[in-house]
């Protein structure tokens, strides 16, 4: 066979290198990861392998890498390659299929004697998708390959191939194990990068006119967890985390603890703490039992001498009140009950807007919010908005801002939950959160530490609270 020359970034060396089950690429635009993969996939289809290669969605040839492997075939001028209209030959041998998965994930199931499976645009594959391809994989030495931009820490992709690695790849820019390679490489990392045509210019213009969350997920491959209609831009979040230090005021205040409850299966448990205005502790619990879940929740906030201890009351959460009220007996803290179907709080006060985005007109609480989840996540909301503003500037009072400690172990998955609150159209005109039910079906997974910083901004005394009063500087 003669020689075939490629040209890959040194970044990328160990994807060529290395035999994986599982092999990742990421990185952002002008990374040249998609043309590595499709010169090295060329480069094992004359070597005898198979390539199934998927996108989550493909209603055409053009959504897939199907151009991007012709052209490399072209331009190494190559031969005993037929391009056909659907597939590739090579040697008269089916070298590469291109199909999409969101329609029919089982069809993977069929493509017996394929020994490389590459998912373009890996980002955007469902759960279902990925339990579809892996048990697939089943010839000797057989291989997953991924490229992919993440888009959000909570995305199935994210979560199997990104998150459990985080820290070593923004290390290292490379992981490692006995089934796992994974590369992050973005165009700093491409010696090639200057002669891309138009990305110089383009890139440059992004540094200046987007966004910084926005830049860094286009050009440097991390993940935007922001979706259309969302009521927290990622900006915004970027700039609560670490407020207090930015700005130098002190965690102070009441303490004050939340919980969303669920039972076992797929949705977590949430849990937040704060100290004033500042949230010391987000996280969750993916076992146990509903009853599991609120002893956890409660020990957390019994060990973090919370005067305050709350949780979601729709729903299941309504038969935890006799445990929760024997666990805090001997405590010195108060419970309430936080309930998002019923009616806004103070239903005839002027509602505050978020931002220039909120209507101009003058409306009351009632008049301008759905119930009272929404009338808490735009309070939330308004915080990190207020927090924006105070870091870029401008003087806001500091009991009406939002700080979250750095410190907090999972931060990118706390900004992919707050990032993802999107509205939902409502036909009276008032502000309404879409339900977990309704982000399910648009592919976004439960809010469930979300939730917890929700209720703990919307808390407000009732009758068991009133027992202990605790001034609260600025909160309404």
């Amino acid at each position: 066979m003669a020689e075939t020359r490629i040209r890959i970034p040194e970044a990328m060396l160990p994807f060529a290198q290395e035999k994986k089950r599982f092999k990742v690429v990421l990185g952002g635009r002008g990374s040249a990861k998609s043309m590595t993969l499709a010169q090295l996939a060329v480069v094992e289809a004359m070597q005898g392998r198979k390539f199934a290669c998927f996108r989550e969605f493909q209603n055409s040839l053009d959504d897939s890498c199907y151009s991007l492997i012709c052209s490399v075939i072209k331009d190494l001028d190559l031969e005993d390659f037929e391009i056909q209209k659907s597939s590739i030959i090579y040697k008269g041998e089916e070298a590469f299929k291109f199909k999409g998965l969101a329609r029919n994930p089982s069809a993977v199931q069929s493509f017996h004697g394929f020994s490389r499976f590459w998912i373009e645009e890996a980002q955007t594959i469902s759960e279902e998708s990925l339990k579809a391809l892996t048990p697939t994989l089943r010839m000797p030495g057989a291989e997953l390959w991924c490229s992919a931009n993440p888009q959000s820490m909570k995305d199935p992709f994210s979560q199997r191939f990104f998150a459990p690695f985080e820290r070593e790849l923004r290390e290292h820019r490379v992981y490692m194990d006995d089934m796992h390679l994974v590369v992050w490489a973005n165009w700093k990392e491409n010696p090639w990068f200057e002669e891309s045509d138009g990305l110089v210019q383009e890139r440059e213009w992004d540094l200046e006119h987007k966004s910084g969350a926005l830049y860094r997920h286009i050009w440097e491959g991390e993940c935007y967890d922001e979706v259309d209609h969302s009521i927290v831009p990622v900006e915004w979040f970027e700039a609560a985390v670490g407020a207090h230090e930015k700005l130098g005021f002190q965690p102070e205040g009441a303490v004050v603890a939340t919980h969303d409850p669920s039972d076992t299966g797929d949705d977590a448990k949430g849990y937040s703490c704060r100290t004033g205005v500042v949230f010391t502790d987000i996280c969750e619990m993916a076992t146990g039992d509903v009853n599991v879940g609120c002893d956890w929740a409660v020990n957390k906030a019994i060990a973090a001498g919370a005067d305050y201890f709350g949780w979601d009351a729709d729903g299941m959460g309504v038969t935890l009140k006799r445990q929760i009220d024997h666990a805090l007996t001997s405590k010195q803290m108060d419970w309430f009950m936080f309930k998002g179907s019923e009616a806004p709080q103070d239903p005839m006060r002027e509602y505050d807007p978020v931002d220039v985005r909120d209507p101009a007109k003058k409306k009351t609480n009632r008049e301008a919010l759905l119930n009272r989840r929404a009338q808490a996540y735009m309070a939330l909301a308004r915080r990190f908005h207020n927090t924006y503003r105070a870091v870029n500037g401008d003087y806001i009072d500091p009991d009406e801002l939002v700080s979250i400690d750095p410190s907090i172990k999972n931060l990118d998955s706390v900004r992919a939950e707050v990032c993802r609150i999107p509205l939902k159209p409502n036909s009276s005109g008032k502000i309404q959160i879409a339900s977990k039910a309704e982000m399910a079906r648009m592919h976004i997974p439960s809010p469930n530490m979300a939730d917890c910083m929700m209720m703990s901004i919307g808390f407000a005394p009732t009758k068991k609270t009133e027992l202990k009063p605790i001034k609260f500087a600025g909160w309404r």
